[in-house]
């Protein structure tokens, strides 16, 4: 499993979203990302969607979840 506590771009706050992970400065799940890539949206489509969310938030969520999901195995 990864540890979101080390991505910057992320935060969690028990008073916002029901302490769901967001996007730092949002009310965004970063989880709405990967739901929006699985059905076909792209970063940038998604940062359109969600304007709270600046696309190299997204980027590094991303580029953080891959580096990461190899060593969480």
């Amino acid at each position: 499993m990864i540890d979101w506590l080390n991505c910057p771009e992320v935060e969690s706050s028990a008073d916002r979203v029901s302490g769901a992970w967001v996007f730092v400065g949002s009310r965004v799940p970063f989880a709405a990302l990967f739901e929006n890539l699985e059905d076909g949206v792209s970063v940038k489509e998604f940062t359109e969607l969600f304007p709270g969310v600046r696309l190299a938030q997204a980027r590094a969520v991303l580029e953080f979840a891959a580096k990461h999901s190899l060593t969480a195995a």
